[in-house]
């Protein structure tokens, strides 16, 4: 009984012995190996220049990045294909190569790139193999709008941009250093990094004050006091000019008022010739009726004294009595000066 029940448990020790010796030697073999190839170029900012030419995919990723992680194995399999579909397939870490991020300014992870002879444009599908591959076979790239002008990775401006993202991509390794590899505490390395900075900012000042000095070139000293006689000579004229025109203006001034002043004569003598004008004509009626008046009170002499009366005396009462035609005459020449009283209003 005791040895029927050993009987199996030894051969169960023993298959799990082969197995796990199989497998160690699995390991070694596996270990032995030299490590597979890949086909994913590394970029970086001195070989970048080669995607100038010929037709490359680029993604951009950093090593911590679990979606950079995850297309890690598509990645590779579409550059093991990379020489069927006639492409060249390289990858970028923004940890290593900020200015490259900047110079392609990558704001998200993974980021995707297409380049056709200089000519960029951003892929923005998943990063699988079958839509990488379908992305270049169909030629998909075709529809998809190309990053030119100032855009464009080789610009002038992606270039400051670039030098930008480095600058800063170096002051974080030397944050890091000094917080991690030396223990300094984060606010003595914000400190010693503001003080960096307003020495830098001063030093800049100083190389601009001193490039001024240099470019400028001063007159020479004749130069300078022919200037200056010029200038006084400028203003002197300007001052001159400025007070012709104040006498010209009082002497239109003067005139405009010598003009106003014979005109308000020429007013009033006008309006005295009416008012005597008018002051006659009010007059002569109302002698009329004095005289009438009188002569109804008065009683007519008797018929022999009218007789005795020379006929002298009765040509001085026909001469007393007014003349129509002269009160016509008067009243036309009143007429006439109403009417330019009136023609002078307007012009004035």
């Amino acid at each position: 009984m005791a040895g029927g029940r050993r009987g199996p448990l030894f051969a169960a020790l023993l298959a799990a012995w082969v197995v796990g010796v199989a497998e160690a030697e699995a390991d070694q073999e596996q270990a032995a190996r030299p490590p597979e190839r890949s086909l994913v170029r590394p970029m970086t900012a001195s070989n970048w220049t080669l995607v100038m030419e010929g037709e490359w995919m680029l993604k951009f990723y950093a090593p911590w990045c679990p979606s950079c992680q995850q297309t890690d194995s598509e990645w590779e399999t579409f550059a093991k294909n990379g020489e069927i579909l006639q492409i060249s397939v390289g990858k970028v870490d923004v940890i290593q190569e900020p200015g490259l991020s900047g110079r392609f300014f990558v704001t998200t992870l993974p980021a995707f790139f297409h380049a056709k002879d200089g000519i960029f444009r951003r892929y923005r599908g998943p990063g699988v193999y079958e839509d990488l591959q379908n992305y270049i076979l169909e030629k998909k790239w075709q529809s998809v709008e190309p990053l030119t002008g100032w855009k464009s990775p080789a610009s002038l401006t992606m270039s400051g941009m670039a030098g930008l993202f480095s600058i800063s991509g170096k002051i974080w390794h030397l944050h890091n250093y000094f917080t991690v590899t030396l223990g300094v505490p984060a606010w003595c390395s914000y400190f010693f990094f503001v003080i960096a900075t307003l020495i830098f900012g001063l030093f800049m000042g100083l190389v601009l004050v001193v490039i001024s000095e240099c470019l400028y070139l001063p007159l020479p000293r004749n130069l300078s006091e022919h200037s200056e006689q010029n200038l006084r000579s400028e203003k002197v004229h300007i001052t001159e000019q400025l007070q012709d025109v104040e006498e010209e203006k009082d002497d239109s001034n003067e005139e405009e008022n010598k003009d106003n002043l014979v005109d308000d004569e020429d007013e009033k003598e006008d309006l005295g010739y009416e008012e005597e004008a008018e002051e006659e004509e009010e007059d002569g009626p109302a002698a009329g009726v004095d005289e009438e008046k009188n002569d109804a009170r008065d009683p007519e002499p008797p018929r022999e004294a009218r007789e005795d009366e020379g006929p002298g005396e009765v040509g001085d009462d026909s001469l007393e009595q007014p003349c129509p035609a002269a009160t016509e005459a008067v009243g036309d020449s009143l007429r006439q000066r109403r009417s330019q009283h009136a023609d002078k209003g307007p012009s004035a």
